[in-house]
């Protein structure tokens, strides 16, 4: 099915994709406010936190400020999944900065803490700890977290901490058991949906690296996505390539209102 659909448009890819490359992802508002503010926080060796719904393209403004990071001065520590506890995180820190984690988890976190120290201390490169689905970690959890970054008598930090996830997480930060990590926070953004203006370039943006630069999208279907989306990237992701289906399905050289609907109505009973 992809490939029919893809050579009755003609497109030179397969369009709405996630495995983009950095250089080609779209460069709305809210997706270059994050990626800013995620390079200041790794510069700076700060926390940051940054929030979103579901779909707002949190992690794809992380991959392309991670791309702007020079590998020389900067060594990132990505922890997808924050279900695999303190000890997991602590791991894969150690790890990912090529030592043996230690079996006991006390002697564990201090490890943790030592090599995250080492590696800006004596190979000049600064760590940048970023947790994502950060919403998912519970008060001890983010407590300890805290703790990670208490150095040098608490006057500095020796690596960057980012921790991503939905928009709980902020409300969490802000329960009295968790103001001593809130304080340090330097970075805290919420990204906003896509206006319907970005919708719109947005699937032109996707369109044109997939080899269509023409009209493929009417107006009125651009504006059922951004309405059915709230504007969120994934969603227009979803509902656009639904809808790409739905015009092959009837042969239609454009995608118009009625199969916009069509792909609608199919999404929302799938869902």
């Amino acid at each position: 099915m992809i490939e029919r659909v893809q050579g009755f448009f003609g497109f030179t890819r397969v369009p709405f994709g996630r495995n983009l490359a950095p250089s080609m992802l779209h460069q709305h508002d809210s997706h270059k406010e994050a990626a800013a503010r995620i390079a200041w926080c790794v510069n700076n060796r700060a926390i940051g936190v940054v929030t979103g719904e579901v779909g707002a393209g949190k992690t794809v403004a992380l991959k392309g400020a991670v791309s702007s990071l020079d590998p020389a001065r900067f060594k990132v520590i990505y922890q997808p999944n924050p279900e695999v506890g303190m000890r997991g995180i602590y791991e894969r820190i150690v790890t990912s900065l090529g030592d043996t984690p230690k079996f006991h988890t006390s002697a564990l976190a201090v490890q943790a803490a030592d090599v995250l120290a080492a590696e800006l201390d004596e190979r000049g490169r600064t760590p940048a700890l970023v947790l994502d689905e950060s919403h998912l970690l519970d008060h001890n959890e983010l407590d300890a977290i805290r703790m990670l970054t208490n150095y040098d008598m608490d006057s500095t930090t020796p690596f960057a901490l980012l921790l991503i996830g939905q928009p709980t997480l902020r409300k969490r930060m802000k329960h009295g058991v968790l103001a001593a990590l809130d304080q340090r926070i330097s970075i805290n953004y919420e990204m906003p949906a896509m206006t319907a203006a970005e919708t719109a370039s947005y699937v032109k943006h996707h369109l044109t690296i997939a080899g269509r630069s023409d009209p493929l999208f009417s107006d009125d279907a651009i504006d059922l996505i951004h309405l059915t989306s709230r504007g969120l990237p994934r969603s227009v992701n979803n509902i656009a390539w639904a809808a790409l289906i739905a015009a092959f399905t009837e042969e239609k050289g454009i995608v118009d209102e009625s199969s916009t609907r069509s792909a609608v109505a199919e999404i929302m009973t799938t869902d």
